[in-house]
């Protein structure tokens, strides 16, 4: 109930030798599977906060009011068989409770269907069944291997691994492909800082000011913020290094408004 996201796993390949605990593959009867687990659990949920709720709407409360009719809506969602993220807020404080009731099912989703080596690239006909089934719930669906990916960790050289990668018609591992699409669907985003001793990755919102960003080093940064110095990746990978960007003058200042965007190189300067 805590996650900020849900990453579902479909089977979407044929293996005599691999038993599926329902006798055959059948990736949309699985999805339908989990679907309804979890709207039980959240019908659950609601209906126990409606119980509350009806009493102090009947008292005349109207926070208790515009609640009851939005889990009214809910409730009718999930009894009819579909998640509650198909709910659509009709203002900012339905939004706002939405989000309080922490229901599984409106948790964004990323499905992963795991096909066979041979489909790694072009998926199968399961995986298009997928993709028929989920297109109205403005979901990503993306195609890996896992028993490949399983034999690529295998592998002790970037050259091995690169050569495997090749032979089944791809340019990067689908681990690759996953933590892209995993940061896509938590809208997060990732900027740099270089040093001497070390470079580092860190992960902020998009959409996040250079002080918020800065915070993620340590909160100091984000108090004492003065100025941000700003190379966009682009320019780093163009120029190959920091003294070739500020001779390009493409090195840039940037103040507490600035909107940090993925794969900025960042040197904060702040004082507490």
């Amino acid at each position: 109930r805590e996650c900020n996201a849900i990453i579902h796993v479909l089977r979407c390949f044929d293996n005599d030798n691999i038993v599926h605990v329902d006798g055959n593959v059948n990736p949309i009867r699985d999805k339908e599977t989990i679907d309804i687990e979890l709207q039980l659990k959240d019908l659950e949920t609601v209906e126990k906060r409606l119980e509350k709720t009806n009493r102090a709407a009947k008292t005349g409360n109207k926070e208790a009011q515009v609640e009851k009719a939005l889990l009214d809506r809910i409730r009718e969602t999930l009894l009819a068989g579909k998640s509650a993220r198909t709910v659509v807020p009709q203002n900012q404080d339905e939004e706002e409770m939405l989000e309080s009731f922490q229901l599984i099912t409106t948790k964004p989703v990323l499905y992963v269907c795991n096909v066979d080596e041979a489909s790694a690239v072009n998926g199968n006909k399961y995986v298009d069944q997928v993709r028929e089934l989920v297109k109205d719930e403005n979901a990503e669906v993306i195609v890996l291997s896992v028993g490949a990916e399983a034999d690529i960790t295998e592998l002790e050289s970037y050259e091995e691994r690169q050569m495997f990668l090749q032979d089944m018609g791809l340019s990067e591992p689908g681990s690759a492909v996953l933590i892209r699409a995993a940061y896509k669907l938590l809208k997060l985003q990732t900027y740099f800082t270089a040093g001497v001793k070390e470079v580092r990755a860190w992960t902020i919102n998009i959409g996040d000011t250079a002080p918020k960003a800065a915070g993620v080093i340590h909160t100091d940064f984000e108090k004492g913020f003065i100025r941000a110095e700003v190379i966009a990746f682009e320019d780093f990978s163009n120029y190959g290094s920091e003294a070739k960007v500020k001779e390009a003058g493409k090195l840039r200042v940037e103040g507490k408004e600035y909107i940090v965007k993925d794969g900025d190189v960042m040197h904060f300067r702040f004082n507490v």
